[in-house]
């Protein structure tokens, strides 16, 4: 039996923390796992800078609850939950999630949590280190064949460790550093990867 674990944010729905960008005029929240592989990294700048311009998880809701699934998305997602398992690996919180998986149908997603006091984000707290990783070994240890995609550094360890994994229109410095992994630039194509 095969089981399909995609990445969220990228993928399925755009970068959230590039639309608080956008509606917030902070650049520097344009920063991801594509630009800063470490995550520990990335989230302690973006917790500074929240803290810096008394940003709230509030606030952050408010655009996430603006935002849809990129296009195509969720016809992808129902095709290939019709003929397969699919579960949603993440770095993202379940405070940021639960729009966007109304949207998407409410597809299994494991993910992290915040720690947030009187409305501010103090912190985050990981469901386990290198999670995505770990939930592959898993789920292989129950005899499934796993297939993964993903779209950055943070979804890497995911793609390797699979039977099977691609890249969904990931940036050139991941595919220059592994031109082993194929990559599907489409929906049409990451179907025919996970089905195939």
């Amino acid at each position: 039996m095969r089981i399909i674990c995609l990445d969220l944010e990228g993928v399925l729905v755009p970068e959230i923390w590039q639309n608080v960008a956008a509606r917030t005029g902070i650049d520097e929240l344009n920063l991801t796992t594509r630009d800063i592989p470490d995550y520990h990294e990335l989230m302690g700048k973006r917790l500074q800078i929240l803290d810096d311009h008394g940003i709230t998880l509030g606030a952050i809701q408010e655009v996430i609850g603006a935002m849809e699934p990129l296009p195509g998305a969720r016809e992808f997602l129902d095709d290939l939950r019709s003929v397969t398992q699919v579960v949603l690996l993440s770095d993202t919180f379940q405070q940021f999630a639960g729009p966007l998986m109304k949207q998407l149908g409410w597809p299994t997603l494991l993910c992290n949590a915040l720690e947030v006091a009187n409305d501010r984000i103090t912190g985050y707290r990981l469901r386990q280190e290198n999670g995505k990783y770990h939930a592959v070994r898993a789920f292989q240890s129950m005899a499934l064949e796993v297939y993964a995609a993903g779209d950055s550094w943070n979804d890497l360890a995911m793609i390797l460790e699979a039977d099977r994994g691609a890249f969904f229109t990931p940036p050139q410095s991941i595919t220059d550093a592994h031109p082993e992994v194929p990559v599907c630039m489409d929906y049409e194509t990451l179907y025919r990867f996970a089905v195939g």
